[in-house]
Order: structure tokens, then C-alpha cells, then sequence
């Protein structure tokens, strides 16, 4: 419980009505999409750059923790209140300050939430491409602090690969500035992108400077489906031979088709053991000609039907078999472990079987899906938790799934962090003296420990750094 005094001092950095320490309130901000819970002592809402100053330098003398939080729509935790103190709500925050179109920037505040602004940059015929799968609620704060990847990375990359520049303030609050809105700039470290993906535990971000790209003319769809996760892995290494890169290359699993026709009407052949819906982007006659050379590439490899859409209606109906994945997921049982491992893309069936061992080994149903152009893969253990055992279950095939990963020359998270959920196995990727260089940046620019404390590293302690 935070002494009274703090909060007055939060109130007269943001006014009364943007602090709160009302029970409702601090439920609201204690769960991220891990649904594990960490009840705040207060949630502060600042509206600029100073006040948020403010905040952490009274933190940081009182050795306050402090957790920055957007949408809280993470599957690792990062966002977690874990030690009570101040959830830093940044969603006020929320102005497209710039869209410059000579210079395909924009400038923004953390709070922009991502859709809005892929719409507010199509309207004057730019493009922002990372496209997370939350991008309808996340916001552009928290998919920096993330690194967020989404469909589209296997043409254009990740977050990290279009911020140019950031406005962050120090756990010590400190305003300083990385990069800048030129497309290059090698003076002092490159700061910008030791902050992408650092999990809101170095800084916290205030303003975006992003790097946009012309929007494209036109984009084709196409779903093909297999008789193999064999043959649908092969195409995808095949496609990318052929000298194309489409804007995305998602997989479905047999598990995850099953869990589709059991849920929705869509129609898939029974047959269909794997899924591939393809997307090429850029001028008209060019992706006609792409999507009917992939057609070629694909058909000698197990191919039981090809559909291309013709209209964007179509379009969106082909789409639609993706995104009933994760509402037909709950059909298998009512509680989900969504793992990201990410291994080099032909290394995919390989890995595909590793899970299906692993799911015979611990008795737990696996149902597989993500973005085969880039090896990651979403493996999501489906489990009822109410049934004594099935939690240790889990834990032990999740373990395994990240052991298999490693093994293949992959990581234990492509695109969703570490938080708190990954912690414990940080040890299995990452060397000792990886993890003390890491700890050694954090100890430098918070002293204190006082910023998102307790994740990436388990064992970080309140009063410190271990």
C-alpha cells in the first residue's frame, strides 16, 4: 500500500481525475491476455512527456515501482503489476502528431493503437506493414516495448525494422531522444533499437518516430491446402526459391483444421492436412503473374485444392479460415498456452513432429498455426485446468516445446517477449555472460530496479539486480 503522501504528489503531477485507487480500477490494470493476476497500489493515466518526468523522478527517490502498460494485451506478462506499486497507463497519450509525405515518416505518441494508424497512413497512400495479430486494440507503444511481428514480416519485417527514432524517459526520469526522422544515422550506440523489444524495462517510450513505406497498388490472396505439413513447409522454402517473397505466408496445422470445421461452416476436404494462405502484394500485373507462378511452384507438392481470390471480398472470405482459429480453439479446452518458438523455416515439419511427440508424451492436445515464411510457429497447449494434473502437464510439454525449438537452431519466443511466462527458461537460450551483459545495461539505467521490475530475469529482486 503506497503512503498517502505519493499519491497527493501523483495527483498534482496529473490532476486528481487521471489517479486512481479504486478497487474496480486497479482490477482493470492488474491481468494482461495471460489472465494472471497483480493487483497495482494506483493507476496514474499522464498526458505528455513532462509529467511522466515527473512521475519517475519521484518513483525512483521513493523506490516506487513503476510497470508502463498500453493495451495490456500481451501473452507473456509484460505488462504485470508484479510488485503492487504504479501501472503507468500511456493510452492518453494517443495523438498522430505528424504524417510527413515527402519524407514517408510519421511521428507519434505510444498510445496510437496500430489499426488507426495503418488506416490514417492509407489515406494519404503510405504504408505501415507490421501487422500484429492484436493490432485492432494494441498500441503502437507497446508493439516497440515488444518488437510485435505479425503476417506481413516475412516481406517487410518486424517493428524494430521501422523506428527510426524514439523519445523515451529514464527509469531515473531523464528525457532523452534516439535516432531521428533520417533514414540514416550512425553517431553514438544505436539506442533506438536497444529499446525495441526491451519490455518496457529500460524506458518508457513517449514518442515514435516510424519510417513508412508507398502503399501498395494492389494484393492478391490465395489458400492452398496439402495432404502434409511435409508438403505445405516445402512449398513456402520452393516459393521463396522462385525469387518471390510474398507479403505473408501463414500455416495452418491438421489439428487446427479439424478445430475449424468443428467450429465454422467453412468448407475444407477432408483430406486437407495443412493449410497455406498466401499473399502477394505490389503492382497489378506483376502479383497476377507471382500468384500464378506460386500455383506452379506448389501443385507437384501433395496439393488437394488451390483457391485464389479474385475480389477483396474473396479476399477476406479465403482470410476468414484464419481468423476463426482462435475462437475454434476453446473447442478443444477451455484453457490456452500460447507459445511463439520461431526456428529457421525448413526446420518447420520437423518441429511440427517434435510437438506432436511431445503432445502423445504429456497427454495434452496441441493445435499448431503461425507464419510458416519465417519459422514461427504459434503452439498452443489446450488444457482444463479445473482437472487436477493437466497444469503440470502443460508446464512440462511447454519446456519440451522450447527444448525442441533450441534444439533445431530456433528460439523460445519470436514475436510475444519474455515477461514473467518465459522467465523461467530465459536460461536455456541465453548464456551467463549474455545475461549478466543484459543485467549489466539494465543495473546503468535503473539503479534502482524500479521500472517493469521482475521480468525477462526471474530472479531480480526489488531492492536489485542479482
Amino acid at each position: 500500500m503506497l503512503d498517502a503522501r505519493i499519491i497527493k504528489v501523483l495527483q498534482g503531477i496529473v490532476g486528481k481525475q487521471y489517479v486512481s485507487t479504486e478497487k474496480a480500477d486497479l482490477i482493470c490494470y492488474s491481468y494482461d491476455a495471460t489472465q494472471r493476476q497483480f493487483l497495482p497500489d494506483v493507476v496514474v493515466h499522464p498526458g505528455n512527456t513532462e509529467e511522466v518526468s515527473l512521475i519517475m523522478k519521484m518513483a525512483n527517490a521513493e523506490r516506487v515501482p513503476v510497470f508502463p502498460r498500453g493495451a495490456g494485451s500481451g501473452f507473456t506478462g509484460g505488462s504485470l503489476p508484479t510488485e503492487g506499486g504504479i501501472v503507468l497507463a500511456m493510452t492518453r497519450l494517443d495523438r498522430i502528431l505528424q504524417i510527413d509525405e515527402d519524407n514517408l515518416v510519421a511521428t507519434v505518441e505510444p498510445g496510437v493503437v496500430t489499426e488507426q494508424f495503418q488506416k490514417a497512413v492509407e489515406k494519404v497512400g503510405l504504408f505501415y506493414p507490421p501487422d500484429p495479430a492484436s493490432l485492432k486494440f494494441s498500441t503502437l507503444g507497446g508493439n516497440v516495448a515488444e518488437c510485435a511481428g505479425g503476417p506481413r514480416c516475412v516481406k517487410y519485417g518486424v517493428t524494430k525494422d521501422f523506428i527510426l527514432g524514439l523519445e523515451v524517459v529514464t527509469p531515473t526520469g531523464d528525457i532523452i531522444r534516439t535516432g531521428g526522422a533520417t533514414m540514416k544515422g550512425v553517431v553514438g550506440y544505436d539506442l533506438t533499437k536497444l529499446m525495441c523489444g526491451s519490455e518496457g524495462t529500460l524506458a518508457i517510450i513517449t514518442k515514435i518516430i516510424i519510417k513508412l513505406l508507398p502503399l501498395p497498388e494492389a494484393k492478391k490472396t490465395m489458400l492452398v491446402l496439402f495432404d502434409s505439413i511435409d508438403g505445405a513447409a516445402q512449398a513456402v522454402s520452393d516459393i521463396i526459391r522462385g525469387k518471390i517473397i510474398p507479403t505473408t505466408l501463414e500455416f495452418m496445422d491438421g489439428a487446427t483444421i479439424d478445430c475449424v470445421r468443428q467450429a465454422t461452416d467453412l468448407e475444407l476436404p477432408e483430406q486437407a492436412q495443412a493449410v497455406l494462405i498466401i499473399e502477394v502484394d505490389g503492382d497489378a500485373d506483376v502479383i497476377s503473374k507471382q500468384a500464378a507462378r506460386i500455383a506452379e511452384i506448389v501443385q507437384p507438392l501433395g496439393v488437394v485444392e488451390t483457391r485464389i481470390a479474385e475480389t477483396a471480398e474473396e479476399s477476406e472470405a479465403l482470410w476468414q479460415v484464419r481468423r476463426s482459429v482462435s475462437a475454434s480453439l476453446r473447442k478443444v479446452n477451455p484453457d490456452k498456452f500460447n507459445e511463439d518458438i520461431c526456428v529457421p523455416r525448413s526446420k518447420v515439419p520437423e518441429m511440427i513432429r517434435k510437438v506432436e511427440a511431445i503432445s502423445q508424451k504429456h497427454q495434452v492436445s496441441i493445435v499448431n498455426f503461425g507464419h510458416a515464411g519465417d519459422g514461427n510457429i504459434h503452439v498452443n497447449v489446450m488444457i482444463d485446468s479445473k482437472i487436477p494434473g493437466q497444469q503440470k502437464r502443460a508446464d512440462a510439454a511447454i519446456e519440451d516445446i522450447f527444448k525442441g525449438a533450441l534444439e533445431l537452431g530456433g528460439t523460445m519466443s519470436g514475436e510475444h517477449g519474455v515477461g514473467v511466462m518465459k522467465a523461467p527458461y530465459v536460461r536455456m537460450e541465453l548464456s551467463g555472460g549474455a545475461i549478466a551483459y543484459m543485467k549489466t545495461i539494465k543495473r546503468a539505467l535503473d539503479p534502482n530496479n524500479i521500472l517493469n521490475t521482475g521480468k525477462i530475469f526471474l530472479e531480480d529482486q526489488a531492492a536489485g539486480l542479482s
